[in-house]
């Protein structure tokens, strides 16, 4: 399999692409950070961390495409897990949290 064209970009050299890519997962991780606490959909949840290395979002979600992941706790059972969700309009933050 060929590596994914990102995973070759030299940090020393400008890439218009990377950086488009970092952008846009910037933009689908939206405020969640370490320790925010958020409704998704019908879930309260806190972020327990969110990963940006490709190849460890990667394998935590087992999806080849995955661009990042965000372990979350969800605050009502307690189950943690996964999630590699985009950040979406009907999202809220409930407790931001000082970075």
């Amino acid at each position: 399999m060929a590596p994914h064209p990102v995973d070759n970009v030299h940090q020393d050299a400008p890439d218009p692409f990377a950086e488009a890519l970092r952008r846009s997962v910037l933009h689908d991780i939206g405020p969640r950070a370490e320790g925010v606490a958020y409704y998704d959909e019908d879930r309260l949840v806190q972020v327990r961390r969110v990963i940006t290395d490709r190849t460890e979002a990667r394998r935590i979600l087992k999806r080849r495409a995955a661009q990042f992941a965000i372990l979350v706790r969800d605050l009502h059972t307690g189950a943690e897990y996964a999630t590699g969700a985009t950040w979406i309009g009907t999202d809220r933050v409930l407790k931001a949290v000082a970075v």
